[in-house]
């Protein structure tokens, strides 16, 4: 049995320790927000927060999760979370929508850290995320929205 803090909620799983926390994710605690894209960390789909940093939960296996906490889509519901959320409501960033889960968790750490990024440290935080539908423009410009619209909760 194998305890994980997901979403500030303890569940506990009876699975193979080496079971990609993806698969524990959709498949054991049925939160199928996070995506399977390539399964080798290179698309972003699957992104999670673990202790508050993005990692890709397909090459992750929960056998070292115990006592972690982990955030999936689901539980993205800080201040930052909810400012890019509705930038991308706002903008239609998705087209198939398939990625955005993963974009949604890398923009909304990019904000974390910064909440005036230039392009350049936009494109090096999304670099890890591929969208198919190449919604690239509506993803920069919804990480630019929701920065001003926390600047501007910052200065009230």
């Amino acid at each position: 049995m194998i305890k994980l803090e997901i979403n500030g909620a303890i569940h506990e799983l009876d699975a193979d320790p080496q079971m990609p926390l993806l698969w524990a994710l959709r498949d054991k605690v049925g939160l199928t927000g996070t995506k399977y894209g390539c399964g080798i960390a290179q698309c972003g789909a699957c992104t999670v927060y673990l202790d508050g940093e993005p990692v890709r939960a397909c090459v992750t296996p929960i056998s070292g999760l115990s006592g972690k906490s982990i955030t999936s889509i689901e539980g993205l519901d800080s201040a930052v979370g909810r400012a890019v959320l509705s930038a991308w409501d706002e903008l239609d960033v998705a087209q198939c929508g398939y990625c955005q889960p993963g974009q949604v968790m890398s923009a909304a750490a990019l904000l974390e850290a910064n909440t005036a990024p230039s392009d350049g440290d936009i494109d090096a935080a999304m670099s890890g995320n591929i969208c198919r539908c190449a919604t690239y423009v509506r993803i920069r410009e919804a990480i630019k929205q929701a920065a001003g619209t926390l600047r501007e909760k910052e200065a009230t």
